[in-house]
């Protein structure tokens, strides 16, 4: 009865960077993040067997309540003189044609204005019953994982073959702090990928401390204005440098858990009557052996 919750972007970026660009459709288009996708999902969904899935895809990846609050968001990922984010030219077009393949195939897709995908994982975790597996490259999605509710982050950062299974324990071993505390931790360490500072002069170590102390923000701050026995001085001062950005951080690192999903049937898709589009989309785009592989992954 797993639910499978794709994050489609990490997916597609990986396939791009992971196939060789020598993968062409019959026309000269490149095919390799599409063909990467359909694999790497075919291989998902014959480890984990899951009975429901969707492919959650970015409603807009600088949501502007996100930006508001911090203008830097994700501003490192912007082209130069532009609001669009910096994408591959040989990526870009093959996007709506995954999209289009993925409705052929029946695969549930959702994506909401003004949210990310991550926002849209964690609504789908927070409302749905377990087990439940989130795919990504992404770390910070590690604040999803709940054993009790049997939520796991399939983490692809060193490839299908290698994956890490995440849970609480995991992540405690990993970062040498409560596994539940991953958001926390992040914080204060920050995370440059989506241009978030941190806190200055706050690394995994003194971010690591702090998680280990304390549950919250507030605390952490009520500790260092306090001089709490377990923050040395240096570190309070630190904390209480950053209080304005820590005031914003919760609502920047943490996903939206109450994103107003659509209404739709995320069952698995059973045999589609008519997979005339699915084969016509093989031989145009030279898909091959790709298509067939999650079709045959589905069982039909």
């Amino acid at each position: 009865m797993t639910l499978m919750l794709l994050d489609s972007a990490s997916l597609w970026y990986r396939a791009y960077y992971g196939m060789p660009d020598t993968l062409l459709s019959p026309t000269g288009m490149p095919v390799n993040a599409i063909r990467g996708y359909l694999d790497m999902t075919a291989r998902l969904i014959s480890m984990y067997s899951p009975n429901r899935i969707v492919a959650c895809i970015e409603g807009d990846w600088r949501p502007s309540w996100r930006v508001e609050l911090f203008p830097d968001y994700k501003a490192n990922r912007l082209e130069a003189d532009s609001d669009e984010e910096e994408e591959p030219e040989t990526l870009t077009p093959q996007i709506p044609v995954l999209l289009d393949l993925l409705d052929a195939l029946g695969i549930p897709m959702v994506g909401v204005d003004d949210y990310e995908a991550d926002d849209v994982m964690a609504t789908f975790a927070a409302q749905e019953k377990g087990p439940i597996r989130v795919v990504t490259g992404d770390r910070d999605l590690f604040q999803l994982v709940d054993d009790k509710r049997d939520i796991k982050v399939v983490y692809l950062a060193r490839g299908i073959s290698q994956h890490d299974l995440v849970d609480i324990a995991w992540v405690a071993d990993k970062y040498g702090i409560p596994g539940d505390r991953y958001a926390l931790f992040a914080m204060f360490r920050g995370d440059p990928s989506d241009g978030l500072p941190g806190v200055r002069g706050i690394g995994e170590k003194g971010a690591a401390l702090i998680a280990n102390h304390f549950a919250t923000v507030e605390e952490a701050l009520k500790a260092a204005s306090t001089g709490h026995d377990s923050l040395p001085a240096s570190l309070a001062k630190k904390i209480l440098a950053g209080e304005d950005y820590l005031k914003i951080a919760p609502t920047l690192v943490h996903c939206a858990r109450d994103v107003a999903l659509p209404q739709l049937d995320i069952k698995i898709p059973t045999k589609a009557q008519d997979l005339s589009l699915v084969y016509q989309m093989k031989e145009e785009y030279g898909l091959g052996a790709s298509v067939d592989r999650l079709i045959s992954a589905l069982k039909w």
